[in-house]
């Protein structure tokens, strides 16, 4: 083999070398990019997903809460007119199969503030007595529930304000002794402090 033969395949050999260098820096640069491109969807996703579990509230208005008859989980029949002359808070929520919601109502139970502002809570859910006394009783918690057919859950607005179109979210309204709706509010996140709550209500009252 001549010297020029050796040179021009020496010279070949560095070319395909130099080619598979970038080669190689352009599949990086492309992985790259669409690692980035796979962060921003993440974050995007994640902004969204805070953005729509985000608690939204309003002051109800001041207008004449829609009264109800609804029958409970211990058999009873329960009016919101029932309970005139004491401040309420409706608890809209969706009931058997969410943990959380009835965790929700255990919480609210331990806490004495409620019953110390002569508060009363009443859960209200679209299942019959049958589907949410399981949860009831895995959690402990001995409020009775009212039992919802949609009729109440659309009249306060709070259907489709959760996971589900057809249910209700997590939410709030709180009536004062008048009868009068003072506030509202709505947690995606499925989950408000009984504290925070007991505030917001006796600031409303």
């Amino acid at each position: 083999m001549t010297t020029k033969q050796q040179q021009a395949r020496r010279q070949a050999h560095v070319a395909q070398i130099r080619l598979e260098q970038r080669r190689q820096t352009h599949t990086q640069q492309r992985r790259r990019l669409v690692g980035l491109a796979g962060l921003l969807v993440l974050v995007t996703l994640v902004i969204f997903g805070l953005w729509q579990a985000r608690p939204t509230t309003n002051e109800g208005g001041g207008g004449a809460a829609p009264d109800f008859t609804l029958p409970s989980t211990t058999g009873q029949t329960v009016s919101l007119s029932d309970h005139r002359g004491r401040p309420v808070i409706l608890y809209f929520n969706e009931g058997a199969g969410c943990g959380s919601c009835t965790q929700q109502m255990a919480e609210i139970e331990k806490n004495p503030g409620f019953a110390d502002a002569g508060i009363v809570v009443l859960p209200i859910v679209m299942n019959t007595a049958a589907q949410i006394q399981a949860d009831l009783d895995t959690f402990g918690v001995s409020t009775p529930y009212l039992l919802d057919d949609g009729t109440v859950s659309q009249a306060y607005g709070t259907l489709g304000k959760g996971m589900h179109a057809g249910l209700p979210g997590h939410g709030f309204v709180l009536v004062d002794a008048d009868g009068v709706q003072r506030w509202q509010g709505d947690y995606p996140s499925m989950w408000l402090d009984p504290d925070d709550l007991l505030r917001d209500a006796t600031s409303r009252l």
